[in-house]
């Protein structure tokens, strides 16, 4: 249930809009994570899959003669592209949840949230069993503070 920033939070699935952007409690950022994990496996496979394309694009680029055309390039980049829009839709996919895709190496999404009347963002990584940090907005990920037990609920 989406609540306007003038309303107080009721339960721990409940979300709320903040300037238009979508809030997230941790037990509402908890919520989704079936699907948020099956997306973000899905993006990390084809960030592998797109990385190892060009990788194999870059070699045959080294070999290839620039007075006779190989088919190969054109098949190589046409695959990595591809696989870019596959990946693009997944973090639109996400995005049209509210999260916020930050790595698609390691698959880390960001949840924005609230903490103390300022913007924080929960955060996940594939293979965590739940959101269990957060972090200041421009403190990334290095800045991951695990969540207090007060805050989880």
């Amino acid at each position: 249930m989406l609540r306007t920033s003038e309303t107080w939070l009721h339960g721990t699935l409940d979300a709320v809009r903040f300037h238009g952007m979508k809030l997230f409690t941790v037990g509402y950022a908890d919520h989704p994570l079936p699907l948020v994990r099956r997306i973000v496996e899905d993006v990390v496979r084809e960030h592998q899959r797109w990385q190892e394309t060009i990788a194999e694009l870059d070699a045959v680029v080294v070999e290839a003669r620039s007075d006779i055309p190989d088919p190969r390039l054109v098949a190589l980049e046409r695959r990595a592209q591809d696989i870019a829009r596959e990946i693009d839709a997944f973090q639109t996919e996400l995005e049209s949840l509210g999260i916020q895709l930050k790595d698609r190496r390691i698959g880390l999404v960001d949840f924005p949230s609230e903490l103390d009347g300022r913007r924080v963002l929960l955060c996940w990584r594939l293979g965590e069993p739940a959101v269990q940090y957060w972090h200041d907005e421009d403190a990334g990920y290095a800045g991951r503070r695990p969540l207090s037990p007060t805050l989880v609920g």
